[in-house]
């Protein structure tokens, strides 16, 4: 009989032989893993791991919420469409529906849903193409520290040097200005409008401008209620579209649907993905103020535009946790929580301070070294967790949101332990 290809191992060979030098995250946790529930990720080793990157915050909802694994057996189970292309199909309908019922019409958005390709790298690229082709201008403005992905377009926004290296090539079509407190004592809002209103500014007429109010891979840098709104002022005022990127922040994890919320802005293009389908499962789309739809048949298109498993599971994730204010109660309780056990953590390294907002949140220790130190140290324990920032210096806390309390302390817990191990092994050998 052939061998069993597919017999459980804890040998990680197969993918140091075959698998690209472009992994990433499995460098630093060098785990084989097998199954999950909620926050909790199983080795095939049989260990247990607190998870506290939720799949870069994709997963929102845990791993395997029961309901929407039940709703997605039974779509498959019933020969359910696998594949629709943009088809109609009875599970984008209801999708809609839940999605124009619970999320847009609560917010007084009258913005349509443009499905893009799976990745929310693909929903970028086509709300700054909307925009260009929207007000016939090619600028876009983005900011310092902005993560927006690594295809060409997306990456031309995206600040980062090293994935900006990756290109091979010049990138093009972007101006970048500082963000929120990127400066001390710089207003950035300011110093952007009087540099569009100059004429000798520099800067070409924007046919947007493109944020995150909280940078998540830039390190998790929070932007003020104030400056989004005179950021979004400033975009009116010169004819450009406001883009609120809320990929990452989005679907909760700032503690609200939208992290934009209670802000007083609307802006004319929300790209999303990561947890939009609840599941895990690949998903993105743009909102599109009506007015500038402006995109012909199959102008900006993709095999997989439009995922109908993703549907499935983004309806009941939309029922089930968005159909009143239940959950952003509960939100609300867990990101005091977090906050409290991450100035905990802040407390242990000299000139450490907490970053975000929300369940969106992490502490700045400084180095990448220390917080790499931390985060191994964590895994060690039990507790997986990774780093972000322009210098990879801020431990970053993304727990799915329905993490239980009792959880969330034991992987704090872990977390203030390897801070201490590692604070007081650095301090030693200082001395």
């Amino acid at each position: 009989m052939p061998k069993d290809m597919t017999a459980t191992t804890t040998d990680t060979g197969i993918f140091t032989r075959r698998e690209s030098e472009a992994r990433s995250y499995c460098r630093g946790i060098p785990t084989l893993f097998q199954s999950a529930s909620g926050s909790i990720m199983r080795g095939a080793d049989g260990r247990d791991y607190i998870d506290f990157l939720a799949g870069c915050s994709s997963l929102n909802y845990g791993h395997n919420d029961p309901d929407m694994k039940a709703a997605l057996i039974d779509h498959i189970a019933g020969d359910g469409i696998a594949h629709g292309l943009d088809l109609h199909t009875t599970t984008k309908a209801d999708f809609l529906r839940a999605f124009e019922a619970h999320i847009l019409k609560p917010r007084g958005m009258d913005h349509r849903v443009m499905f893009t390709g799976p990745t929310g790298a693909n929903a970028v690229e086509a709300a700054m193409k909307i925009a260009r082709k929207s007000t016939g201008r090619t600028n876009v403005i983005a900011f310092t520290n902005g993560f927006h992905g690594v295809t060409m377009g997306a990456l031309a926004a995206t600040g980062n040097g090293y994935h900006r290296g990756g290109a091979g090539m010049e990138t093009q079509g972007v101006t970048r200005v500082p963000y929120d407190g990127y400066a001390d004592g710089l207003d950035s809002a300011a110093l952007l409008d009087q540099m569009l209103s100059d004429n000798s500014g520099g800067i070409d007429a924007p046919a947007a401008i493109m944020m995150e109010t909280v940078q998540g891979e830039g390190g998790l840098n929070a932007a003020s209620a104030d400056f989004i709104r005179a950021v979004a002022d400033i975009a009116k005022r010169h004819g450009a579209l406001l883009i609120l990127d809320d990929i990452q922040a989005g679907c909760g994890r700032t503690g609200k649907f939208f992290s934009f919320e209670e802000m007083g802005v609307m802006p004319d293009l929300v790209p999303m993905a990561k947890s939009v389908s609840g599941f895990g499962l690949p998903l993105a789309m743009v909102l599109v103020r009506p007015e500038h739809d402006v995109f012909g048949p199959a102008e900006h298109n993709g095999t997989f535009r439009g995922n109908t498993h993703a549907f499935v599971t983004a309806r009941v994730a939309v029922e089930k946790f968005w159909a009143d204010g239940a959950f952003e109660t509960v939100l609300a309780r867990r990101a005091t929580l977090i906050e409290d056990r991450l100035t905990e953590l802040a407390a242990l390294v000299p000139g450490a301070y907490l970053k975000g907002r929300g369940l969106m949140r992490g502490v700045d220790v400084g180095t990448g070294d220390l917080a790499g130190a931390i985060c191994k140290r964590a895994f060690e324990g039990g507790l997986i967790i990774e780093t972000s920032g322009n210098e990879d210096q801020v431990v970053k806390v993304l727990a799915p949101l329905t993490t239980p309390d009792e959880v969330l302390t034991r992987g704090f817990d872990i977390l203030l332990d390897a801070a201490r191990a590692v604070t007081s092994t650095t301090t030693i050998a200082a001395e």
